[in-house]
Order: C-alpha cells, then sequence, then structure tokens
C-alpha cells in the first residue's frame, strides 16, 4: 500500500453495523475513536504505555484534531489507517499525522493531523517532555 508518508505505523479496522450512523455510513465520530486507539498502540509499540505515563506523571494530551473527511466508508469495508510522528519539538507539543484507506481499492479516506501538549497527569498542567518522551518520540519523528 502507498502511503503518504515512509515508515508508517499501521492497524487494520474492520468496519461492523455499529459504526453506522443515519446516512449509512460510518459516523464521523468513529474516525476520531479509531485515531486516538492508533494512537495509543503506536505508543505502546515504541515503550510508552499508560502505565509508563502514570509512572512518569506525564500525558500527552490533545489540544487540536483536524480532520479532513475525503470519502465515506461503510459497513463491512477492510480499512488500513497509518500514523506517523511528524513533529516533536523536545519541549511541550508532540503532532501526529494520520491517512486512512480502503483495502479493496486503496482509496484515502481520511487525512487527519493532532497536536498534543505535554501535561501532568496530577495537576493538568503543562508540563515539559520527560527526556524518555523526548528520546523515544524524537527518534520515531518522519519529515514531510
Amino acid at each position: 500500500m502507498e502511503w503518504a508518508l515512509p515508515d508508517p505505523f499501521v492497524i487494520n479496522i474492520h468496519v461492523n453495523e455499529a459504526s453506522i450512523d443515519a446516512y449509512l455510513h460510518v459516523n464521523n465520530s468513529e474516525y476520531l475513536r479509531w485515531v486516538e486507539q492508533i494512537s495509543w498502540a503506536h505508543s505502546e509499540a515504541l515503550g510508552l504505555s499508560i502505565e509508563r505515563y502514570r509512572e512518569l506523571d506525564r500525558a500527552m494530551a490533545i489540544h487540536r484534531h483536524e480532520l479532513d473527511y475525503l470519502a465515506p466508508a461503510f459497513a463491512g469495508d477492510a480499512l488500513a489507517l497509518a500514523t506517523w510522528i511528524v513533529e516533536c519539538d523536545g519541549r511541550f507539543t508532540l503532532t501526529r499525522r494520520f491517512q486512512l484507506k480502503r483495502l479493496e481499492d486503496g482509496k484515502t479516506l481520511l487525512n487527519a493531523r493532532t497536536r498534543f501538549a505535554c501535561i501532568a497527569l496530577s495537576s493538568g498542567r503543562p508540563k515539559r517532555l520527560p527526556g524518555e518522551y523526548q528520546a523515544i518520540y524524537g527518534a520515531a519523528q518522519v519529515a514531510e
């Protein structure tokens, strides 16, 4: 499969009936749920689980989502969702890009971008990225 950027982290999604809305296609909220799902899966694959976040008293909280819905998905569709870390400023923020494709025809259904800000879990206040986050997320960064 051809992706917008090299070396994506990818999950496969099978669209079930629970994802379908009154317009008979995938509800917009499902795309956002999938973006969150792959973000966690990628972080865990890099070695930063929720348990590690808690140990460090840090979290990457969503600051901004941008989702461009390009075409609908339907019940029964097999999809592939890719993500890349495209920016890690080493201080407070991290940005991910996403691309969702239908496997049958390779059509891109969604392009998205999420900006995260580092916070202390204990207070919810902005905090600097721990060195571990800088090293792991920084090393995973892909140039756009």
